[in-house]
């Protein structure tokens, strides 16, 4: 059995994982994730009892009780980099033994289910509207670092997105995971519900033109006209994509469900949104 170095098992002295500088017990098996370390407070405002409330970084994670059930909420802070994070030592945490440094004999799987914001690119994804990333298509390529079973990746629908916007072989390669079908539909029933595509920025990845000139200006209305399967793109946001490969290969359960805060087909944008993520918030406290 394979004992993990301390260089790749980073170990604080106070036994907790490096980033999130959380300690196995300390962890909920059901987790709560969200970009703003703000949101963790409140979400856990909703908490019957707190347990532990641990910050380092833009890493913010509480665990409490919900209607007497243990849950932990983590901020992720921005981007499919931190997710690899996240999910890495949240996974460490119930599937290693800190002690020995080897993966448990028994896997614990966790339950992920991340609270965002998003942009809609559909007609069917207006601003206020909720959405579940049933489908994941990284822009980012943070799976593509990774030894991915078969089945992992839709590589059909990945090749007919490629052909379809003429993708630029100086881009990453996109890559397609879907979400765990119970957590859509326990969670999602009575969402939309499309693909997602997670982007490695919030400017050029995403087609926002402010200075810098974005390689394919048309690059957004392709992705807009895409369908495959009766599947549509109807959203853009940052993190969907790494949360679902990451979990997928580490065996749990996950999806992403975003408020769409911004338009790219109106072009209008709500900036005082709390209203709408606080009735999301409340959704999936009562569903996870």
């Amino acid at each position: 059995m394979r004992t993990i170095p301390a260089s790749e098992l980073i170990i604080n002295n106070d036994g907790s994982i490096f980033h999130l500088h959380v300690r196995p017990d300390q962890i909920a098996t059901t987790i709560i994730l969200c970009g703003d370390p703000k949101r963790v407070d409140l979400i856990a405002s909703h908490f019957d009892t707190i347990e532990c409330d641990i910050s380092s970084r833009e890493f913010h994670t509480i665990t409490g009780t919900y209607r007497g059930r243990r849950l932990s909420c983590v901020s992720h802070g921005i981007g499919c980099d931190n997710i690899d994070i996240v999910v890495t030592e949240l996974d460490a945490l119930v599937n290693i033994d800190f002690n020995t440094r080897q993966e448990k004999s028994e896997h614990t799987t966790l339950t992920l289910v991340r609270i965002g914001t998003s942009g809609g690119l559909q007609e069917c994804s207006p601003v206020g509207s909720y959405v579940v990333a049933a489908k994941s298509m990284g822009f980012d390529g943070l799976l593509n670092y990774y030894e991915v079973p078969d089945g992992v990746f839709d590589l059909n629908l990945e090749a007919a997105f490629c052909n379809h916007v003429g993708w630029n072989p100086r881009l990453p390669a996109p890559y397609v995971v879907s979400a765990d079908p119970e957590l859509v539909n326990r969670i999602g029933h009575d969402m939309v519900q499309g693909i997602t595509i997670a982007a490695p920025g919030f400017y050029g990845p995403q087609g926002r033109y402010v200075r810098a000139r974005p390689a394919d200006l048309d690059l957004n209305s392709k992705i807009q006209s895409f369908e495959y399967n009766g599947w549509q793109i109807t959203n853009f946001e940052m993190e969907s994509s790494a949360l679902a490969g990451m979990s997928a290969l580490l065996g749990h359960k996950a999806m992403t469900v975003c408020a769409i805060i911004a338009g790219r087909v109106s072009h209008n944008m709500n900036t005082e949104y709390k209203g709408s993520i606080e009735g999301l918030i409340k959704i999936v406290l009562d569903r996870i």
